[in-house]
Formats: C-alpha cells, sequence, structure tokens
C-alpha cells in the first residue's frame, strides 16, 4: 500500500461456498481496525453473500460466522456495494439483500481507486 494511503477498497467475487468469502471480510474489518477507511464492492457470486439468510449458516474455522463478519463492516462503517448487473442478472432487488448494502456500478470503485485507495481481490 502507498505511504498516506487511508483508504481500501477490496473486491469480491467468490460465495458462500468458498473460505475466501470470509478471508475477505476479516481482511476487511482488520483494515478497519487498522484505521483504514474500507469498502467491499462484491460481484459474480459475491452478490449472493448478501441477500437475506443466505449466509446465516455459513462459517469458516477458525473465523468467525460469515453473517458476523458482514454484520460488524457494515455496523462500523463500511461501505458494502452490491454490483448492478450481477444483482439484476440474480433476479434480485434491494429488498431481497440485507441492510447495507447499495447496489451500484463499478465507477463507484473507480472513483476510490482513482482517488488513490489501496485495493485488494477475492
Amino acid at each position: 500500500m502507498a505511504e498516506g494511503t487511508r483508504e481500501l477498497v477490496v473486491l469480491m467475487s467468490h460465495g458462500a461456498d468458498n473460505e475466501m468469502s470470509s478471508v475477505g471480510f476479516t481482511i476487511a474489518n482488520g483494515g478497519m481496525t487498522a484505521g483504514l477507511k474500507v469498502s467491499i464492492f462484491l460481484t459474480s457470486a459475491a452478490v449472493d453473500l448478501v441477500r437475506r439468510k443466505a449466509v446465516d449458516m455459513t462459517q469458516v474455522q477458525p473465523l468467525e460466522p460469515l453473517a458476523a463478519l458482514i454484520q460488524d463492516f457494515i455496523k462500523r462503517g463500511g461501505q458494502l456495494w452490491a454490483c448492478t448487473p450481477c444483482v439484476k442478472s440474480r433476479g434480485y432487488e434491494q429488498g431481497d439483500l440485507i441492510e447495507g448494502v447499495e447496489i451500484v456500478g463499478s465507477s463507484k470503485m473507480h472513483e476510490r481507486i482513482k482517488a488513490g485507495a489501496a485495493t485488494l481481490s477475492f
């Protein structure tokens, strides 16, 4: 990460069937603990993570349950974005997603990157 960078954008494409989803949220929460402003952009199967009740039973030991990681991220002020075309292709609407998720295009993520945010992908 470049010196002075205070923002982190995490791009996630894995769903609940892959441990990378839990790892991504764990690292995003750690970034906030370290004082970074963190945003997560969900694409592809990762959009399913924020569908109501979709991840209530998912846990990758020894990490926290995925639902708890997501809720912690939102409560701590993390920006959680779901890719518009990915949401639409699954037939989801805003009401199908948990509170705190914003359906946006990739331009939202690109704005942060252009402003100097560091990036990670999972």
